[in-house]
Formats: structure tokens, C-alpha cells, sequence
């Protein structure tokens, strides 16, 4: 923030109001979903160990999760909601 002025980029939020995680923060979440361990996660995207942890915090209070197995449930909810059909 510069002089009092709002951020130029957009937070974007899901229809519960729940603000978007960016790509990059999506992938990790779709490995937790999968049961990888963060040490497996940093050697799928070529990184250390201790920015999966910090990716893994920063989702967290984006989303407003506080652990893994709600981190599961939670993107499980998002992809089978985009999977179903839109009724008419």
C-alpha cells in the first residue's frame, strides 16, 4: 500500500466468499489432496522444503483452514462442485 491507496491487485473470492488461492498455491493444494508429504511436494515442484511450508501457511489463512485434512475436504468440495452439472 502507497499513500493509503488499495493494493492494484484484485483479491478475487469464491461464491462462499472465500478468496481464491493463486495457481501456483492451487498445485499444492491438489498434492496435499493426494496425500503427499511436503518433502514429496518440494521434489514434485522443485523446491525446498520450508517453502512448502510456507505456501502451506499462507493457504491456510487464505482459505481459513487450519490443517491438511481440512485442506483435503476442502479442495475435494471445490472440485467435485466444478464437476457437477449446472442445473437449467
Amino acid at each position: 500500500m502507497r499513500g493509503g491507496t488499495l493494493s492494484v491487485k484484485k483479491r478475487l473470492v469464491d461464491r462462499y466468499g472465500t478468496r481464491t488461492p493463486s495457481r501456483r498455491q492451487f498445485r499444492v493444494i491438489e498434492l496435499v489432496a493426494q496425500g503427499l508429504k511436503n518433502r514429496e511436494i518440494a521434489e514434485e515442484l522443485g523446491i525446498g522444503e520450508y517453502v512448502v511450508r510456507n505456501y502451506l501457511g499462507k493457504i491456510y489463512d487464505k482459505i481459513g483452514v487450519s490443517n491438511r485434512v481440512e485442506l483435503a475436504l476442502w479442495y475435494e468440495a471445490r472440485t467435485h462442485e466444478r464437476r457437477r452439472p449446472k442445473p437449467k
